[in-house]
């Protein structure tokens, strides 16, 4: 038997075990799930060593508040799927703007059957622009301005209407590759410079090295290929060089002399292409036509015309990157989020607050009585004290009033928590309305009788013998006679 099996096993080929051929899927309806595609959303997590897959898949329903109408598919360790149960849930959940999630970022979009190339790797957020100079608040320069953080999408600016606010806000599609510019130095056309700030509504935690979505500090590419280098360069003897950039137009294309290196590739300022591949395609065909023209005439027209477009922002935005023009609406305050700020590196959001406001809060909930007879006076003083800027502080510790802090009483559910239950009155007529007890003979020992007038099953309370006085009452009135003033109590 043995033998015949390695008689077998030797006359198999390996040639054929190495070419194994790809399944073919059947092409049949039943095979697809378009259908139920159609009305979900496909997302990944920016930073999956802080977004566990599972907790994500069971938490975002709660989170989106829409438990019970969606539900959720893991379908990898970085990407998920939601199925919503209608249209319209769908798009309230999209419409929300940034989605986080342990309060990093997820990309998350629409389900397509033949997704873009730059699927998942954008978001939209709206960003707050501060310290604009006073002659630039126009919608062309607020623009201008948010294409250097990403594609602008929307602007929300009304000239005509009162700008409580220090900021214009647009909304822009970020690249999630690239850092978040906290700032930019503006040279103004006619001297002088200024900074403009950078606020990003609803992200939360960053890099604070790179400022980038993907990872915490600790594992920074930036810091560890920066530790290597300077390690490697130690032990070598030698300092560090950069590496000198390839050039993008090689000496074979047509655009090699005509434009410039500054003028085509990437931007390091945006992190996009500077004239999209489209219009450089549509350039080299211009130069290799034969239309009977000096090619010289040819080159001279594709450099004024570039030219002529890079003096105006949107000019390049719409003609050189084929982007579509940005909605310019007067809802200053759609959609409008909490901007987050982490000054130092702790997980939780830091908030500018007086010390001594704080500190007063916290003196005052743990100096808080625990007498329920208290309770209602010190509660109007804590619905007060709820309006102070660091009110947040007193909630946060564990000597307030909620459902997993003891305090005697009985408590009830209520609208905002667990409220203290106030106990039900006595209904007790007053004194001089009180019928007189009736006095009953004495009964003999052992003798019990119901009381008349009550229940059936109520025993009258028995009353003490009367013969002599208890040995405690009478220690009580006269300690004499128990205890003498000399000797011992047993001693005579």
């Amino acid at each position: 038997m043995s033998s015949a099996m390695d008689k077998a096993l030797m006359a198999m080929s390996l040639e054929e075990e190495e070419e194994d051929l790809p399944f073919q899927m059947p092409d049949l309806p039943e095979f697809l799930s378009v259908e139920r595609n159609v009305i979900s959303l496909i997302g990944r997590t920016l930073n999956p060593d802080c977004q566990k897959m599972k907790n994500l898949i069971r938490d975002m329903p709660r989170k989106w508040q829409k438990p019970g109408r969606m539900r959720g598919v893991a379908l990898s360790k970085e990407k998920f799927q939601f199925i919503f149960d209608s249209e319209h849930d769908l798009k309230e959940v999209l419409d929300k703007g940034p989605h986080t999630y342990n309060e990093w970022s997820l990309a998350v979009d629409r389900w397509y059957e033949n997704p873009p190339l730059n699927y998942l790797q954008t978001i939209p957020i709206w960003v707050q622009i501060s310290n604009l100079p006073v002659n630039y608040y126009t919608s062309k320069a607020i623009t201008a301005l948010g294409e250097l953080l990403g594609e602008v999408k929307e602007v929300a600016f009304d000239p005509n209407a009162p700008q409580v606010d220090g900021y214009v806000r647009v909304k822009i599609l970020f690249d999630v590759s690239r850092p978040l510019r906290r700032s930019k130095v503006l040279a103004l056309p006619k001297g002088g410079s200024t900074t403009i700030r950078f606020q990003y509504e609803k992200i939360q935690k960053r890099c604070y090295e790179c400022q980038r979505l993907t990872h915490e500090k600790d594992f920074c590419p930036i810091l560890v290929k920066r530790r290597q280098e300077v390690a490697e360069a130690r032990r070598a003897g030698v300092s560090t060089l950069k590496g000198s950039k390839e050039p993008f137009l090689k000496e074979s294309d047509p655009l090699f002399g005509v434009l410039r290196e500054n003028q085509v590739g990437i931007d390091p300022m945006t992190g996009r292409q500077r004239i999209a591949e489209e219009v450089l395609e549509g350039m080299r065909q211009y130069l290799k036509a034969n239309t009977n023209e000096d090619l010289q005439i040819k080159v001279e027209r594709v450099k004024k015309s570039v030219g002529e477009v890079e003096k105006d922002p949107l000019a390049q935005k719409s003609i050189l990157r084929l982007e579509s023009p940005p909605i310019i609406h007067q809802d200053v305050n759609k959609n409008k989020g909490l901007v987050f700020g982490y000054e130092s590196s702790t997980s939780s959001m830091i908030q500018r607050i007086p010390v001594t406001n704080a500190m007063a809060v916290e003196r005052k909930f743990r100096s808080r009585p625990v007498n329920p007879d208290l309770s209602i006076r010190m509660e109007a003083e804590d619905s007060s004290s709820s309006d102070l800027p660091g009110s947040f502080l007193a909630l946060s510790q564990p000597f307030q009033d909620g459902a997993t802090v003891f305090r005697p009483g009985s408590f009830a559910a209520g609208s905002s928590g667990t409220i203290l239950k106030k106990p039900k009155a006595r209904r007790r007529p007053q004194r001089n309305a009180r019928k007189p007890k009736p006095k009953l003979p004495n009964i003999a020992e052992g003798d019990i009788e119901i009381q008349k007038g009550l229940e059936q099953g109520v025993k009258e309370k028995r009353k003490a013998d009367e013969e002599g006085i208890s040995t405690a009452k009478s220690t009580k009135l006269n300690p004499r006679e128990v205890i003498p003033n000399e000797g011992l109590p047993n001693q005579q």
